[in-house]
């Protein structure tokens, strides 16, 4: 008993024959075959589109321009690190929030005078869940700019998000209506911008339509001049002016210019109840030639002093209440 050596106290000398798997690890030796293409992986962006394509194609959505599934998105403008917009001014501000405008923070002045529209504004905020914050008027002085004029209140938003234009004029022939858009050729006033927006939508047009380069963009200023119609009306940004214009000639868009040399005169415009874009040239050097050439007609306005000429914005206005009044009249 004393030289039995106690349980466990006892190790084996050298190693065994180690046991194997039975063939379990084989499969994990194996390859996995070639990559997928990354269109036919769905958690990929690029599978993601091409089942969105899909769908759009099953649903008879795409028209023979976007058939092969090459349709670009609107382009993107580069923007700052803090690429926000402030939005100034009462009515402004109660457009943008009735329009469930994405707003990021909704700015009151200390001590600010509680009429009906800061109400509603408050009230909007408070029910999307929007922050509010109470601040000194020299900060909303400092957030507006110099020459703002904010009333007290200020919202922060996301920049804009453009939309393609060949998708407004699906939506406006989806509608069964006589799509009526307005396309800027090199305008660089956000306050023209901000007016043409504004009689666009009270004159019943579909959208607005800019091009990506020498153009403004939908900025605070030309929110501020539209007095909140910019969150109605959509506004698309066309990667190339001509290249749009040429493809809304194709889909049956008539397009017309504004020029004040123009041999077509707008009162009593013939072309009125056809589809049309009308386009409007930059505040001082007018139509560029590319564009002149693709129109169908270059049309001007008659004013009684020759040396007298109609800004961007006010042309536009002009041609909008013109061309409604016929449509309206035609009916």
């Amino acid at each position: 008993m004393a030289g039995k050596p106690r349980a466990g106290a006892v190790r084996k000398s050298g190693k065994g024959p180690s046991k194997g798997t039975g063939g379990l690890g084989r499969r994990a030796l194996e390859g996995k075959g070639p990559t997928p293409k990354a269109e036919d992986r769905e958690w990929h962006p690029a599978g993601k589109a091409k089942i969105r394509r899909e769908k759009l194609a099953a649903m008879g959505k795409l028209n023979r321009n976007t058939m092969d599934g090459q349709r670009k998105a609107a382009p993107k403008r580069s923007k700052a690190a803090d690429d926000t917009e402030v939005v100034t001014g009462r009515n402004s501000v109660l457009e943008a929030l009735r329009a469930k405008i994405p707003a990021t923070a909704l700015y009151i002045a200390t001590r600010i005078e509680m009429d009906d529209r800061v109400k509603e504004m408050l009230a909007i905020a408070t029910r999307r869940g929007i922050p509010i914050m109470e601040v000194m008027k020299p900060e909303l002085d400092r957030m507006g700019g110099y020459d703002s004029v904010h009333q007290g209140v200020a919202i922060k938003v996301p920049p804009y998000n453009y939309a393609h234009p060949n998708d407004l004029l699906e939506a406006a022939f989806d509608a069964n209506k006589t799509p009526l858009f307005v396309a800027l050729d090199g305008i660089t006033d956000p306050r023209n911008l901000g007016a043409i927006i504004r009689s666009t939508a009270a004159f019943g047009g579909n959208g607005i339509i800019l091009p990506q380069r020498r153009s403004v963009g939908v900025t605070a200023a030309a929110w501020k001049t539209s007095a909140g119609a910019a969150a109605r009306l959509p506004v698309s940004m066309a990667a190339n002016l001509t290249a749009t214009i040429k493809s809304f000639k194709d889909q049956g868009v008539f397009v017309i210019g504004l020029d004040g040399g123009g041999d077509t005169m707008l009162p009593g415009l013939e072309l009125a109840d056809r589809p049309l874009l009308i386009v409007v040239g930059n505040e001082g050097k007018g139509l560029s030639k590319l564009v002149t050439d693709n129109c169908d007609a270059i049309v001007s306005i008659p004013i009684s002093a020759s040396t007298e000429s109609l800004n961007a914005g006010i042309a536009a206005s002009v041609a909008l209440y013109e061309i409604a009044r016929l449509r309206s009249a035609a009916v």
